[in-house]
């Protein structure tokens, strides 16, 4: 069977559902090709939300255990149910994907169940379980997502030893979770179980955490983090990881074994290209595996084009969602762009890590002369109510024009704060027009205004 569309949209995860349902807003007839029978991509199934919701989950059981005794609530004895909490976890999930099959039908996208590879420019071939549907449409748009990245030495089983897919779902705490990796997924996970009552030792190459991001505020929440109960052990290198009969070892150069429960490998993620044809088109891959494009998403075969985790950049789901609506809007009206400064980054740790624009490390490498406004949130009302007080808000202006250029928040729901920052950067606000908008009182978003206002130097409540 032959279908003709105007795109068809490989993978179906935020980068190409967004970018179908846009282009099919436009006017496109659209379809969209997923092996999975569930929608959203490894970000709704296996990845941000789940991990959200265990994460919201295990922060209330901690809460509940630490914390509700000192504002006057006492619980009793607690008891963990962790069958229902990851219940729970996949309620959120089938809730969402069942959302974006109803997106579809609104929007009039056809879904196609199976496989997709690129036989030529202008057809897709579907292998699916009743065989294979061939698909002729005018454009091409890769968004088939990323997998975990390997490790040589990590003997992955699924199970004992796996990625992040298998750390959501553990059918019991485990006594000690090594973590393979101080990223963000490492970090996010390694809290879950940490606030469930495992021992978690987080094992890095680097001598740092949270690579690419702001280092001031990297130092602090691994402080934070510690203090908390995580073992870091940095410039760390994994030389192998295996199960055994009564849990798995991990092999560290030049350090004892270390003898544990369970093991998350997280060492970062890499594209999912696999079987799409692309050497047969002439599409050599690049760096890491990436698909190169040119500015406007375009492969180097006319009319193919790819966005999200494929291409080049932070691997993050709104940055991919970003990409596909400009990518289709250039398509149909010759026009799209995503500012690749205001695209946001969020550790969902306790107290959350957000980022936009340049680290202080970028701005002294590119010699680009900078003011720096810090506030603490300890001097902050909301937070001193909400009784997280921990981190800080830093933005960072340019030293002559006092454009804002970059923003990092460590603290109380940085991830919903660090949106004001982003419009701020999206529309060139100065630090000054930061610090004169009018914030609410009591509010968080107080910390943003007045870290504005440290970068002239006229703190108030400091």
């Amino acid at each position: 069977m032959t279908e003709k569309y105007d795109l068809v949209v490989i993978g179906a995860g935020p980068g190409g559902y967004v970018a179908a349902i846009r282009a099919a807003q436009l006017g496109l007839k659209v379809a969209c090709v997923e092996y999975e029978s569930r929608l959203g991509g490894t970000c709704l199934r296996v990845g941000c939300i789940p991990s959200k919701a265990l994460l919201e989950s295990s922060e209330k059981y901690h809460e509940a255990q630490h914390a509700f005794a000192d504002i006057g609530i006492n619980v009793g004895e607690l008891n963990l149910d962790l069958g229902r909490m990851l219940e729970k976890k996949d309620s959120v999930v089938t809730s969402l994907t069942s959302g974006i099959d109803f997106l579809f039908k609104k929007n009039k996208v056809t879904r196609v169940l199976g496989h997709g590879r690129i036989a030529a420019p202008g057809k897709v071939v579907v292998q699916g379980e009743g065989g294979e549907q061939e698909l002729l449409t005018e454009n091409i748009l890769i968004a088939t997502g990323s997998k975990s990245a390997p490790l040589p030495g990590v003997e992955l089983d699924g199970d004992v030893v796996g990625t992040s897919t298998e750390a959501l779902s553990y059918p019991a705490v485990p006594k000690h979770l090594v973590v393979i990796g101080a990223g963000v997924i490492g970090l996010e996970l390694g809290s879950v179980w940490l606030r469930l009552g495992a021992k978690v030792t987080v094992l890095e190459y680097l001598d740092r955490i949270l690579p690419g991001m702001d280092l001031e505020l990297a130092k602090e929440a691994q402080r934070t983090l510690k203090k908390q109960g995580f073992e870091f052990q940095l410039s760390s290198k994994v030389t192998g990881a295996r199960r055994t009969d009564d849990g798995a070892v991990v092999e560290v150069e030049g350090k004892e074994p270390i003898m544990c429960d369970r093991v998350l490998l997280a060492v970062g993620r890499v594209p999912n290209t696999d079987n799409l044809g692309l050497a047969e088109l002439g599409i050599e891959l690049g760096r890491r595996g990436v698909v190169p494009v040119d500015e406007h998403f375009q492969t180097a075969v006319a009319g193919i084009y790819a966005i999200g985790d494929v291409i080049d950049g932070p691997m993050l789901a709104h940055k991919a969602e970003e990409e596909g609506i400009a990518c289709v809007e250039r398509i149909v009206t010759g026009y799209g762009h995503v500012n690749y400064d205001a695209i946001p980054g969020v550790v969902y740790t306790h107290p959350e890590i957000a980022s936009v624009g340049k680290t202080e490390e970028q701005l002294v490498e590119s010699s680009t002369p900078y003011k720096k406004g810090v506030f603490p949130f300890v001097a902050n009302g909301r937070a001193k109510a909400l009784g997280s007080t921990e981190g800080r808000v830093k933005i960072l202006a340019h030293a002559e024009t006092d454009r804002v250029l970059g923003v990092h928040i460590l603290g109380p729901r940085a991830g919903d704060l660090i949106a004001e920052a982003a419009v701020a950067i999206e529309f060139g606000a100065s630090a000054e027009d930061v610090a004169r908008a009018c914030h609410a009182h009591p509010t968080l978003a107080e910390a943003l205004k007045e870290a504005a206002l440290a970068v002239d130097s006229r703190t108030i409540h400091l």
